[in-house]
């Protein structure tokens, strides 16, 4: 997750409060606490199968899955484990799956290696179907024979199984093709067959190779070099030792990955690459309350920018604000945050809230909605003037109200009015009725006046 979430920092809040926002389970409850620490033993090393749920104790949505989480992990308690890890506290963890909005829940079945998403319903007996139907499954797959998983990590390359088909075996021929005219990111790994650390990174390699082409989609790829066959490679990008891991990405020269052999290390410098890749996060109109609310409750910030009338600049005066705020999104991707914008009064309520309303067109300002706080934008509407805005660490300072905060009229958002989406094209004024004049008599209507 890269740089996929922020820690909570804490300004002056009660200590009840404090245990209230970090508590959403306790050792009472029969959801099991996860952490770095006890993931692998309890989670990759189990025979049974898992339900976890990545929350953040800040997130609206996470709260009200609470409840109903609690009662399936009571429900299942002895038939399948159900846990929960605070992605907010252990960021690594997070990382590691691909976490990027909460809660998200995935299912570690059979292959603990290949995590699956969860897609249902948030109720306890949504929940409760879907972990007896994944049961089913991997008891089905075991009377077949079927593992699912890497196990043992033992074998060679060349004996087949596992989960080593996801890792893309290259060749002088093929390297180029498929490395150097790729727009995808390639992790590389140069081996010899005879090598005992390369024969130690294998089941790493391959259990990575997995969860790397899951999570990012296919867009990083992990493959793997035979240096001893391929020699005008293993010439050409001056391999000395074994193995050597390289990292190409087009346009740019090879780096050496000097990271762990783990793979947890290795997934986590993919899903770094991939962030650093990825597009930026959608810029949305705000035409209706889910807009606003899905947006600001999913991420830790949401930065609004409220746009002059279409009437005063136009469809090129429109996109220039637009495009400033798709770099501004691009530039700070890492911090997860989420984008809106919306046209002078067409959310009048909104701009009140935030002590915009009625004039200073463009105006942004930057809210955390778990706190109900949010900063205005004082300097100019430009990439600079939002850059010297944004580029502290705005988060916190809304966390524990320093700089110019101030928290949103009411405590709550205002309600928000459901609007046409621009159509991308300039406005136009509104076409006055005509007045039928032809029943009317202007001679008399002129002597009665005189």
């Amino acid at each position: 997750m890269s740089e996929l979430l922020l820690p909570p920092v804490f300004g002056t809040v009660s200590c009840t409060l404090f245990l209230v926002v970090n508590s959403l389970y306790s050792a009472s409850d029969d959801v099991i606490e996860l952490t770095p620490t006890n993931f692998n033993k309890e989670v990759i090393q189990s025979e049974n199968l898992w339900l976890v749920e990545f929350y953040a104790p800040w997130c609206g949505h996470c709260q009200r899955l609470t409840p109903e989480w609690k009662k399936a992990a009571t429900a299942l308690k002895g038939v399948v484990k159900v846990g929960a890890v605070d992605a907010d506290k252990h960021q690594s963890l997070g990382g590691q799956y691909g976490v990027r909005g909460f809660p998200t829940i995935k299912i570690f079945g059979a292959n603990k290696n290949k995590a699956e998403d969860y897609q249902g319903g948030r109720t306890s007996d949504a929940i409760v179907d879907a972990a007896l139907s994944a049961l089913r499954s991997l008891v089905k797959d075991r009377l077949s024979g079927r593992s699912g998983g890497y196990s043992s990590g033992k074998q060679s390359r060349e004996s087949g199984g596992g989960d080593k088909r996801d890792v893309i075996e290259l060749t002088d021929d093929s390297f180029d093709k498929n490395v150097i005219n790729s727009d995808d990111v390639w992790m590389v790994e140069f081996y010899a067959p005879w090598c005992g650390h390369c024969k130690n990174l294998e089941p790493e390699w391959a259990a990575a190779a997995t969860e790397v082409k899951e999570q990012t989609k296919g867009k990083v790829k992990l493959a793997a070099v035979d240096a001893t066959v391929n020699q005008m490679l293993t010439s050409r990008y001056g391999i000395r030792g074994f193995p050597t891991i390289k990292i190409f990405q087009k346009g740019e020269d090879p780096v050496d990955y000097d990271g762990g052999r783990t793979r947890s290390d290795i997934v986590s410098r993919a899903l770094d690459l991939f962030s650093d890749n990825a597009p930026p996060p959608e810029l949305l109109e705000i035409i209706s309350e889910d807009v606003l609310k899905n947006t600001c409750d999913a991420y830790q910030l949401c930065i609004i920018s409220v746009l002059p009338h279409i009437l005063d600049t136009g469809a090129s005066g429109r996109n220039s604000y637009l495009d400033v705020m798709l770099k501004m999104a691009e530039k700070y991707k890492k911090k997860m945050w989420g984008w809106l914008w919306t046209e002078a009064g067409a959310q009048s309520d909104l701009e009140s809230s935030l002590g915009i309303g009625g004039f200073g067109y463009p105006a942004m300002a930057a809210i955390n909605a778990r706190k109900m706080k949010f900063a205005l934008l004082k300097g100019s509407f430009s990439e600079q003037g939002i850059n010297e805005f944004l580029r502290y660490d705005i988060f916190k300072e809304l966390s524990v109200g320093r700089g110019s905060t101030a928290p949103v009229a009411g405590g709550a958002f205002p309600k928000i009015h459901s609007v046409e989406p621009w159509d991308g094209k300039d406005g136009e004024l509104p076409v006055e009725d005509d007045i039928d004049l032809s029943d009317v008599d202007l001679d008399d209507w002129d002597k009665d006046e005189l």
